[in-house]
């Protein structure tokens, strides 16, 4: 029996862990057989565009000796994967553009040394859309990657490469980033568990900045405690990023371990907003989600209906905030400081300029930094710009008055499950109505979680999405990971 390969292809989190401790399975074996399914799988989902192997194996022996002396700490010895979008020294880091195809990284993110200091092995770094624009992960220069449930459908996005990496179990955590649902909907179309923590909790210093007042990294893994471990490593205040908290830390993982033990759902309050009810909603995923919920009440858990009235509002909200600042931050990626530079001849510096950027950038970026720069152009900055984040404002009102009569919100992750390749490529609207009820989560820097609940008849994965408070991703944790330790036939891999 080939045990790395049995514990990847079916163990949960704290099986791993228990076997790595134990030294029935040693890191080094856990991370060879993670490059091996890696490498071997990635002709059918696409879902690195690199591998780190030296670094990760010098890590995997650190790891083996740190838990010889009993030395270890939850992520210890355990094989991840970075979305490419968040910089690992010496690494190339592209975020899936041409733009950035030959960029090395000269320094580590911060959750990136954080991982380092926990000799945590990094496999490879993940595809995605590129820049993070996009639900679906075909924007990517490096191709699309494709759903291990079904290679013919999408694995959402834009951290399809860390969702596909983990359903078709190459690894069981990845790091991804959500500016507007880029970890929950692809976690939910892939049938694993995501986390996008509180804007502040995670330091961003390291990732490249798609939108920065809406950015946030954040863990996927294949359930509720090894988000919980990943999220204590990566958690915590940053000087090199003012927008982190001192009061941002937390003890996720032992506090979820404790949890177990003294489960008691019975003073917990569940919010249902009726408008993550409404029209366009599929209805095999309504209902999958509304059962899940109400496992929860049938284990003492009280459901209460809630408004949340601006929500209709937050994707014109978002999709203005979000392109502007896009418009903002690729700004820098001119061809002559940073970024592909065009080998056309006798350019003016103008035309080089422009050149550049054609060339560099793919149409959806393009698009996105065109609609960003006329919304913040000279004479459409109030009518636009200025009023989305006004209404940004009410929707966060909306959230904080809801959550003065409940603990939790809970709805569908996506109105969907996983859709046909090039079924949205030619329509943007209709992609961009795949994050409708994630979008307002990052508009109001709240925490939220897609865990898998079941399945539709194509037997592709449905995800239930469970939002807190800021800073209240315990609440969340926990509620998953009961939901997980009772229904553990959720937590399966994509059948390869």
């Amino acid at each position: 029996m080939n045990k790395p390969a049995e514990l990847l292809t079916r163990g949960s989190f704290s099986e791993i862990r228990q076997c790595l401790d134990e030294q029935i399975v040693s890191s080094v074996q856990l991370s060879e057989e993670a490059l091996r399914r890696a490498k071997d799988n990635n002709d059918k989902w696409n879902s690195y565009i690199s591998y780190c192997e030296d670094l990760c194996l010098s890590l995997a022996h650190e790891a083996d000796k740190a838990i010889q002396r009993g030395q270890q700490k939850p992520l210890c010895g355990i094989p991840i994967a970075i979305k490419d979008l968040i910089l690992v020294k010496d690494y190339k880091c592209t975020a899936a553009s041409k733009m950035l195809e030959n960029f090395v990284a000269p320094y580590d993110a911060t959750v990136t040394t954080s991982l380092k200091n926990q000799l945590c092995p990094i496999v490879g770094k993940t595809n995605l859309d590129e820049f993070a624009m996009g639900s679906s992960n075909e924007s990517s220069f490096f191709g699309a990657t494709r759903n291990p449930w079904n290679p013919s459908r999408v694995p959402g996005g834009s951290s399809g490469g860390s969702g596909a990496a983990i359903a078709s179990r190459t690894t069981i955590l990845s790091l991804g980033t959500d500016t507007g649902g880029s970890i929950r909907q692809p976690s939910s179309l892939c049938g694993i568990t995501g986390l996008k923590p509180s804007y502040g909790r995670v330091s961003r210093y390291g990732a490249i900045a798609f939108a920065s007042s809406l950015d946030q990294i954040g863990p996927m893994c294949s359930d509720a405690l090894g988000c919980a471990a990943v999220l204590d490593c990566i958690s915590g205040e940053d000087i090199h990023d003012a927008t982190t908290e001192s009061s941002a830390p937390g003890n996720f993982y032992e506090s979820l371990l404790h949890f177990r033990n003294n489960s008691d759902l019975k003073n917990t309050k569940i919010g249902i907003p009726k408008e993550f009810f409404a029209e366009g909603l599929n209805s095999e995923v309504k209902k999958s989600v509304e059962a899940a919920i109400q496992f929860f009440e049938k284990n003492g858990a009280k459901l209460i209906d809630i408004e949340l009235p601006h929500n209709s509002y937050s994707l014109s909200s978002y999709y203005i905030i979000c392109t502007a600042e896009c418009s903002s931050n690729l700004a820098r990626y001119d061809g002559i400081h940073i970024g592909h530079r065009s080998q056309k001849k006798n350019l003016s510096l103008e035309a080089l300029y422009s050149q550049s950027r054609a060339e560099g950038f793919g149409k959806e970026t393009q698009l996105r930094i065109l609609l960003g720069t006329y919304a913040l152009s000279s004479g459409y900055y109030d009518a636009y710009f200025q009023k989305a984040a006004k209404v940004r404002r009410l929707i966060k009102e909306d959230f904080d008055q809801a959550f003065e009569k409940v603990d939790v919100i809970m709805g569908p992750t996506a109105p969907t499950t996983a859709f046909e390749l090039g079924q949205k490529q030619h329509d943007p609207l209709s992609m961009y109505m795949n994050d409708i009820y994630t979008l307002s989560t990052n508009l109001a820097g709240l925490p939220g979680l897609s865990l898998n609940v079941g399945f539709d008849k194509d037997k592709l994965p449905i995800g239930l999405q469970i939002l807190a408070p800021r800073w209240k991703e315990d609440r969340i944790l926990k509620l998953a990971d009961f939901y997980q330790t009772q229904n553990p036939n959720t937590l399966v891999g994509a059948p390869l």
